[in-house]
């Protein structure tokens, strides 16, 4: 006998038996159940099928079930899936890991239940601590409930014989959006034997991203079954679309566009601490410390409380973000969406910008609760000045209409270094000082400015109007020296310019208006709408001289703050019927008034 006829034979023999054994061998269904139940019945699970099942021998063994069912004890259906398999390991059951090496479920339904998953996952935990648990565990191409909220979930959870840390790795849509779900390092027998394990976690999405790296430990007595500290990196595009995509709703996150935040946390039950955390916003970033938490409910509330410093504050996103949000007359003032949790956050920074301004040693605050905010600017030093401001917004007594009010105050401020900063021309200068407090109360944006009252009251000492004598133009009986505006060489110096302003139904009324300088006396008298955004206002300037004292001149300036006009006669007592009218357009309510019989050429230059 040939010595190679043995080898062929085996050979035959080997690749017959392989055959035999990579071929799908039909099980009847109670035996195939029957098996299947016994690799389950552990973790407190019980499997029915509807389809055929199938035995396969090697390369391990496999018993595959088609339609099947997964029921907690109680009898609730957990998942339901199209096809299951479980693949044993003979090594892992000789060392004591249990027979099942893989369970692999495909396309299957998962109950949205939390509840009907309590028994399960806590046979789970012990099966981890008595180190029976299947060493992977896949999901393919499953969903929860109808697929509303997660759909197309590919899930791989990995607990190698020879490696003591469980992995995760994960893909899925959730509410439309495709996201990236991975965890590694944690180690599950540390954490059931009362242990902190490490972990690494990341989830990212088109939008941003979150990042935690840290360690984990079971919590049985809290609130969350588990504790984390670490550090964590969270950043969104767009934080109101990320919280709109996660269902969660927090408080001015309308306001907020690209957010981040990055530091060291802790969590205590539903809470979590950041002792060290800088948060960017916008162009800015800030660095503090803070805390959220949610509440109870379906619906969690949000509550956030952050103290949060900078070098350099830009607050200008914020703000326009705000105005564009109220832009618009008929927008809604509601304060629902601007509340949807609490918020109390402490803000202070050596420099900040607000558009073309630049304060120093700002201290703010924002105070949000169920339907009232509250924006404190408490101190900031403005043009060698102090300004103070509060903006408080609450719900009214008709549910649908909101409360404004507003109210602060500025002390020795250079105006005329503040017009300038504006885009202003620097007509007045000066000290200013004054007081605000104004009220209102309207279901929209328009409705507020035509329902605002109150007071302001504003003064100058030792100031300086800019281009225009008044002296001379009174000694000129309204007329201006020619070429005077273009010069821009005249001045008027006063001691003291006061102003009293009272609000009534967005209708400013000037209670008190005067001017006192060294030779010049004036007084304006008049109103300010609001709604119309209009001037009708009278100036008196007289002399303060005994000899001209019943000498003066009149001007009335008319028209939206845009497009004013002036015209002007003289007021003497003994000539009320003389007049000296003339019309002047001037570019803005920041300028002064071009008056009194001045040529077209020459009206270009006022200021």
């Amino acid at each position: 006998m040939s010595q190679r006829r043995p080898i062929l034979v085996l050979a035959f023999c080997a690749l017959a038996v392989a055959g035999l054994g990579l071929r799908d061998w039909p099980l009847k269904d109670g035996r195939a159940v029957a098996l299947a139940n016994g690799t389950l019945a552990p973790y407190g699970l019980s499997l029915a099928a509807e389809g055929p099942a199938t035995l396969r021998v090697l390369p391990l063994p496999k018993l595959t079930l088609e339609r099947v069912r997964v029921a907690a004890p109680d009898g609730a259906v957990l998942a339901e899936g199209e096809r299951m398999a479980a693949e044993f390991d003979p090594v892992g059951w000789i060392a004591g890991r249990g027979m099942v090496g893989e369970i692999r479920l495909d396309r299957a339904r998962l109950s949205p239940d939390l509840a009907a998953w309590s028994g399960p996952l806590t046979h789970l935990r012990r099966g981890f601590g008595a180190g029976a648990v299947p060493p992977r565990l896949v999901l393919a191409g499953s969903r929860i409930g109808d697929g509303d909220e997660a759909r197309a979930i590919d899930l791989d959870v990995a607990w190698p014989l020879w490696s003591g840390a469980l992995t995760a790795r994960a893909t899925l849509d959730w509410r439309g959006v495709p996201a990236r779900l991975s965890l590694t390092r944690l180690r599950g027998g540390d954490l059931l034997e009362g242990r902190r394990s490490p972990f690494a976690a990341e989830l990212a999405w088109e939008d941003g991203g979150l990042a935690l790296d840290g360690t984990a430990a079971l919590d049985a007595d809290g609130e969350a079954p588990v504790t984390l500290a670490g550090r964590a990196r969270f950043e969104t595009q767009s934080l109101s679309r990320t919280l709109a995509w996660i269902g969660q709703d927090a408080p001015l996150a309308a306001l907020a566009g690209p957010f981040s935040v990055q530091g060291s946390f802790e969590t205590h039950g539903r809470a979590v601490s950041w002792p060290v955390v800088r948060v960017g916003t916008g162009n800015a970033t800030l660095e503090g410390a803070g805390a959220f938490s949610l509440g109870a409910g379906k619906v969690p509330r949000l509550s956030v409380q952050a103290t949060l410093a900078a070098d350099r504050l830009d607050v200008g996103p914020l703000t326009g973000a705000l105005l564009t949000l109220l832009g618009d007359g008929a927008a809604p003032v509601a304060l629902e969406p601007l509340t949807r949790g609490d918020l109390d956050l402490r803000m202070s920074a050596t420099e900040a910008r607000v558009g073309p301004l630049t304060m120093d040693d700002l201290a703010a605050s924002v105070l949000v609760r169920d339907a009232a905010l509250e924006i404190a600017l408490n101190r900031a030093r403005l043009k060698g000045g102090v300004m103070k401001a509060r903006l408080t917004l609450t719900k009214g007594a008709d549910p649908a209409e909101t409360d404004l009010r507003v109210q602060g105050g500025v002390d020795q401020i250079d105006l005329g270094g503040l017009m300038a900063d504006l885009g202003a021309s620097r007509w007045v200068s000066g000290p200013l000082q004054g007081t605000f407090v104004l009220d209102s109360h309207a279901r929209d944006v328009a409705g507020l400015i035509g329902r605002v009252g109150g007071r302001v009251n504003v003064a100058i000492e030792d100031g300086a109007l800019s281009g225009l004598d008044l002296a001379d133009i009174i000694h000129r009986n309204g007329h201006l020296a020619p070429g005077a505006l273009a010069r821009r060489n005249g001045r008027t110096g006063f001691e003291k310019a006061a102003m009293v302003l009272r609000f009534s139904d967005g209708i400013g009324e000037i209670a008190e208006a005067d001017l006192r300088g060294a030779g010049v006396a004036a007084t304006l008298s008049g109103q300010v709408s609001l709604p119309e955004q209009r001037l009708d206002l009278v100036a008196l300037l007289s002399s303060r001289q005994s000899a001209e004292a019943r000498r003066g001149i009149r001007i009335a300036i008319s028209g939206p703050w845009d497009d004013l006009t002036a015209q002007g006669r003289r007021s003497d007592a003994d000539e009320p019927a003389i007049r000296v009218p003339t019309e002047a357009r001037m570019p803005g309510g920041f300028h002064v008034p071009a008056v009194l019989d001045l040529p077209a050429p020459a009206r270009a230059y006022a200021p």
